[in-house]
């Protein structure tokens, strides 16, 4: 006499095994240790920018700027102050006097010549040192090594349609903008770069562009 099992029938479907290649992971990896082994490497150097700053101009050492993140998030992007105290004023009494800053300022959302940047701001920005403390943004999960510049809210308006693009990234210490000329490409240009580059992100593009930022920076292209 047979027996009708009451046991489940086996199916043939197996689990999905884990990929160990994940591009988001690998890039994630890539900043934690890129970034804490920076922030050792130029621990002296920030005592020594927080000293000088202190000492040039009375105020805060650190500046943090309300910037636009992955998903649309904001957060605090940290430079080292590179401003007098009062810029938000002169900045609004410049652009009101002078026509054709204005104009530039509506074109670029930067000045070539900024009243407000203090003469040691000159040298960190040119440098690209006033930059380092977005490292710790970058340990905090805000900002990537390599991605868009973080934009301000009242720019997501110009970027358009690539806005839900910028949005699918970290903003990045550095990027494709950055070796691409910075302030001399005219913002439409890094709209458009901003785009390609998520369009095309991969972790070779990313190591080639670390590779690249590096003549960037001592070249001070663009940078002001």
């Amino acid at each position: 006499m047979h027996h009708q099992s009451n046991m489940p029938a086996k199916t043939t479907s197996q689990p999905v095994p884990f990929s160990v290649y994940d591009p988001g992971m690998i890039s994630r990896a890539i900043d934690i240790v890129i970034a804490s082994v920076a922030l050792l490497f130029f621990l002296p150097l920030f005592a020594l920018i927080a000293l000088a700053t202190k000492i040039c101009d009375p105020g805060p050492v650190f500046f943090g700027h309300r910037r636009i993140g992955k998903d649309g998030r904001a957060f605090l992007c940290w430079k080292f102050r590179t401003m007098v105290i009062d810029a938000e004023a002169r900045l609004e009494s410049l652009l009101q006097a002078d026509p054709r800053a204005a104009r530039e300022w509506r074109e670029s959302q930067k000045l070539s010549n900024d009243p407000r940047v203090t003469p040691l701001g000159s040298f960190l920005r040119k440098s690209s040192l006033d930059e380092l403390p977005q490292l710790i943004n970058v340990l905090r999960g805000e900002m990537s090594i390599v991605g868009p510049r973080p934009i301000v809210e009242a720019e997501a308006e110009r970027y358009g349609q690539h806005f839900a693009l910028y949005c699918l990234v970290r903003p990045g210490l550095t990027g494709l903008w950055q070796i691409s000329g910075r302030s001399d490409v005219r913002y439409f240009e890094r709209v458009l770069i901003d785009a390609r580059y998520v369009s095309s992100k991969s972790v070779l593009r990313d190591l080639r562009i670390i590779v690249m930022t590096v003549p960037s920076v001592f070249a001070a292209r663009g940078s002001y």
